[in-house]
């Protein structure tokens, strides 16, 4: 099963001479990069799911809380993170 783990932008970059925007997200303290390139309006501070090391949409504060939450609980939060970074 894949999932999108939430995480907050804690940086944006852009490379390839300005065509690709890309963020440093934490997850829970873990730093991981992602694409924003289907989320063109992110900025830094706002909550992403991620998913394959793309944010795929914006979230709340609470609902990124709680999703991070349920994973914990279900164990998947340590083989899920190993999954967002992009390769």
């Amino acid at each position: 099963m894949c999932l999108a783990i939430p995480g907050k932008i804690q940086s944006i970059e852009t490379i390839h001479n300005g065509m690709v925007r890309m963020a440093k997200v934490s997850f829970g303290g873990i730093i991981k990069e992602a694409s924003l390139e289907m989320l063109p309006t992110a900025d830094v501070g706002d909550y992403v799911l991620v998913h394959v090391g793309v944010a795929i949409s914006k979230i709340d504060e609470a609902e990124a809380a709680k999703t991070f939450e349920y994973l914990k609980e279900i164990g998947e939060i340590d083989e899920i993170i190993e999954h967002t970074q992009v390769e």
